[in-house]
């Protein structure tokens, strides 16, 4: 059972449609594995639900009706609804749809002798969404952030100043925020990590590594 959670705000923003969408694919990926979550998500929807419901309606003119009909023809966008009581515990099926595959399948690029990252694909230009594997008992480097980075829990589990996290556990980073995420010992950790801007490592052995570090959006 997941033990960090998304704020109530973000779970609100995400529930109102108003997240970029990596973020809101990261906050969905969460609630594959949180039925409190999803259950926040319920009453904030069926609260906004009302709250629409009694607002007076506004006209539109011809253009705007055009231009949503037009829109039904469309692709469908990857959808980011909530998870399946069934499903929970799964990897999050817009996972498995953006990897097209096993994460064993995915082209990892190596970092350092303990972080490799995968890059994936989501239509959001302004974040990076990728894979971290860190392997068992492997560190990644110190580092501060130079924008906000969510990361998502989806094996095994990490640990730094600030607590231990496991398989679903969310945390949402600030740009003020340092730590040094290291593996458990037991097996190797796969997060989900959803950045606006690239980190910033601040130990002087990886430092070097900083202009070279770009964000990949998806």
């Amino acid at each position: 059972m997941a033990k960090f959670h998304p704020e109530l705000d973000l779970l609100t923003e995400h529930a109102a449609g108003n997240l970029p969408l990596a973020q809101a694919a990261c906050v969905s990926a969460h609630m594959n594995y949180c039925e409190q979550c999803r259950r926040t998500s319920s009453q904030l929807q069926a609260l906004g639900s009302v709250l629409f419901g009694n607002l007076q309606g506004v006209p539109v003119g011809e253009a705007q009706l055009d231009a949503v009909l037009a829109r039904l023809d469309d692709e469908p966008p990857l959808s980011y609804a909530n998870a399946r009581r069934e499903t929970a515990g799964r990897t999050p099926a817009i996972l498995q749809r953006l990897m097209s595959g096993d994460f064993s399948d995915l082209a990892w690029k190596k970092i350092t002798s303990s972080l490799s990252i995968s890059y994936l694909k989501t239509g959001d230009p302004n974040y990076e969404f990728a894979l971290y594997h860190i392997k068992a008992g492997g560190r990644i480097p110190e580092h501060t952030h130079r924008g906000s980075e969510m990361t998502l829990v989806l094996e095994g589990g990490f640990s730094d100043a600030d607590g231990s996290y496991h398989q679903g556990d969310f945390l949402l980073r600030e740009p003020s925020d340092v730590h040094a995420p290291t593996a458990v010992q037991s097996e190797d950790c796969i997060c989900l990590a959803v950045l606006d801007a690239p980190l910033k490592f601040t130990s002087w052995k990886y430092r070097w590594m900083n202009p070279f570090l770009q964000l990949r959006p998806g």
